[in-house]
This record gives structure tokens, sequence and C-alpha cells, in this order.
């Protein structure tokens, strides 16, 4: 009877760049973009960036966009899931106000790259375009807010809602030029300290 050969060695699977997977390429794509802008970031950076070839980032996404447009989605989708939180749908106005103002401070802390991104995107393409529009929904649900807490006199009526709007949400944006993780205060205790600056003057 004749012995079986020896096994072969196992079939490899084919998972990319060893030392880069879609998360990290992101990551590091992100990181490049907010350094030298989403225009002036070629394929060739990235590249360089992440040790790799161009040919090596087409394995995990399409082109620079399609990372620009993965950035972005983190950011907004993580913003309106706050928007959908049980403190954001029901109970006072002015509380769910606040409830949305904390939760901003979360997702800004947690998602700091890809809101630092958000924030700096000028419409310059279809993505970047699709990400404002995003972003005025947001903007919309938080002047509804405002606007419904002065009509239940929650909040004071002598400050315009979209200037409130603005206002509250520039302190929240203004972060990103600041914050450093692992620096004073964490996510929960910023978050605290904007709602008390910020909501000690909004009350009627």
């Amino acid at each position: 009877m004749s012995s079986s050969p020896p096994p072969g060695p196992p079939a490899r699977r084919r998972s990319g760049r060893p030392g880069h997977d879609a998360e990290s390429v992101l990551r590091v794509a992100v990181q490049v973009f907010n350094e030298r802008g989403y225009d002036g970031t070629s394929m060739e950076d990235l590249a360089r960036a992440l040790g790799v070839t161009k040919s090596a980032i087409y394995h995990h996404v399409a082109g620079k966009e399609e990372l620009l447009r993965q950035s972005l989605d983190r950011a907004l989708d993580a913003l309106f899931a706050v928007t959908r939180e049980p403190g954001a749908a029901s109970g006072p106005a002015i509380d769910r106000l606040e409830h949305v103002l904390r939760g901003s401070v979360r997702v800004l802390v947690e998602e700091l790259p890809h809101v630092t991104l958000l924030l700096r995107v000028r419409g310059n393409t279809e993505v970047e375009r699709g990400a404002l529009q995003r972003r005025r929904e947001f903007d919309h649900f938080v002047g509804d807010l405002v606007r419904q807490g002065v009509a239940a006199g929650e909040i004071r009526p002598d400050v315009d809602p979209a200037l409130t709007s603005r206002l509250l949400f520039g302190m929240v944006n203004s972060i990103v030029e600041w914050y450093r993780p692992g620096r004073g205060l964490d996510g929960g205790e910023l978050a605290a300290a904007l709602a008390t600056v910020a909501f000690d003057g909004l009350r009627a």
C-alpha cells in the first residue's frame, strides 16, 4: 500500500498588503487629508504615508474619494445616531437639545479625525456636497429644538434661535482646533463643562 503524499501548505487567503487592512488605510488617509487638505493630497502621498504602492491601496478602496466618503460618513452617521437616542427623542426641548449637544461632543472626541475632516470640507466634490447637505439636515434638527424650546418657554426668547444654534455648535466645532486626547478633560468632562457654560445662559 503506497503512502499518501504529505499535505501541501495551506492555501493562503488573500487579505491585502501585510501590515495594513481597510481600517488602517482609512486612518492614515484621514490623517494625511487633515494635514495636507483633501485637494492637496494625491494617491502618491497616501502610498508614501502608508509605505506601500498605489496598487496596494486600490486593493482596499476604489480611490481617494472613497476614503473621503468613508470618513465623512463615519462622522455624520455617529452624529445622526445621537439624534435618535431616547434623550434626544422625548422630553422637554431644552433637555433634548442638551442631550444632542453632549452627544455631539462625545462623537467629536471619539471620532476626532473624521469630525475634523468633516468640518473642513468645502463642497468641491460630489462626496463633499453630499456631506454638507447632511450637515445642514443636522443643523436643521438642532434649530427646530431651539425653536421648540423658545415656544415652550424653556429657552429665553431674547436670543434669535438660529443664532443660538450657530453659537452652540460653533463652540462644539471649535473643539477640534485645540482638543488633544489624553491631555486634560476626557469627553464626558468636556461635554459637561460646555453644557454648563451654554445652558446656564439659555434656560428661561
